[in-house]
């Protein structure tokens, strides 16, 4: 199977929107997904750019296809039988579809990270949660998967206060530690993309709190898509947001304009609660 490469730190791919330069990162043009060739197109038709260390948030209401949307981008809909999907995903800048049957998904799944709605920490130590990736990859240098596993959980915010209990079970953490582990998984395999899917539905407000913070901070790093009910948080932590309805991609732009102007009847009904 052909690999996806790891990307240079600067994408050279640009792409223009509003008074905004930013570096592209990914593009979704005209993807359509079934679940099973029978039944009708849970997406349809679906077209984005995801900018690079951006927040993309996709929101809308239960059903409307956001996160299978989020999980065409690393292919965990192949882990089913009879899914069928049309379009393409384009990663730059290396200009490779994701979706072609010649790319390894397990490849995507290391280069796209996802963090689940409840935290999924394995059954193992703190560790082994976040060296996991970096040994399915074959890394054995104790002194890298010693160094990688600090930088990730000091990007999770979480490295203060676990550093003295590495060896200790990661299910013992709060909840809201947890799904900063679970994050920390994630970041430890340098993905070029971070997927979220509701991260914070089950997590109480502090820890929601905290979760936000991270997610802003990390993007320095690494290029954000969420799905998220809250549309607080996506106004607060999103650069960019896409409304969604049965199955439709129907806005798309900077958070402030969707906001606050939306361009879309449907768009606004849904944010002013009106519907959905």
């Amino acid at each position: 199977m052909e690999q996806i490469y790891k990307a240079p730190p600067e994408c050279q791919t640009k792409f223009t929107f509003g008074s905004g330069r930013d570096f592209l990162r990914a593009k979704v043009s005209d993807l359509s997904f079934r679940y099973n060739p029978e039944d009708r197109r849970v997406l349809n038709k679906v077209s984005l750019p995801v900018f690079d260390k951006k927040i993309t948030a996709l929101i809308g209401p239960s059903g409307c296809g956001k996160t299978t949307l989020l999980r065409c981008f690393n292919r965990m809909h192949d882990l089913y039988n009879a899914t069928s999907y049309e379009g393409d995903i384009v990663l730059y800048p290396e200009g490779k579809n994701i979706l072609s049957s010649e790319i390894d998904p397990m490849e995507v799944r290391m280069r796209i990270g996802m963090v689940f709605q409840k935290p999924n920490p394995f059954p193992k130590t703190i560790y082994e949660n976040v060296a996991y990736g970096l040994k399915v990859r074959g890394i054995k240098k104790k002194s890298f998967i010693d160094e990688k596993i600090e930088k990730s959980l000091v990007q999770a915010g979480l490295w203060s206060e676990v550093k003295d209990r590495l060896q200790a079970q990661a299910t013992a953490l709060s909840g809201g530690q947890q799904q900063r582990l679970c994050i920390a998984r994630a970041l430890a395999t340098d993905p070029q993309i971070l997927l979220l899917d509701e991260p914070t539905s089950a997590l109480d407000p502090i820890s929601t709190a905290h979760i936000e913070e991270l997610i802003v901070e990390i993007k320095d790093d690494v290029t954000i898509v969420i799905v998220t009910h809250n549309l607080h948080q996506a106004a607060r932590c999103a650069d960019y947001t896409s409304f969604m309805y049965m199955g439709d991609l129907i806005e798309y732009g900077p958070s402030e304009q969707i906001f606050t102007k939306p361009q879309d009847k449907r768009t606004e009904n849904y944010i002013t609660g009106r519907f959905g």
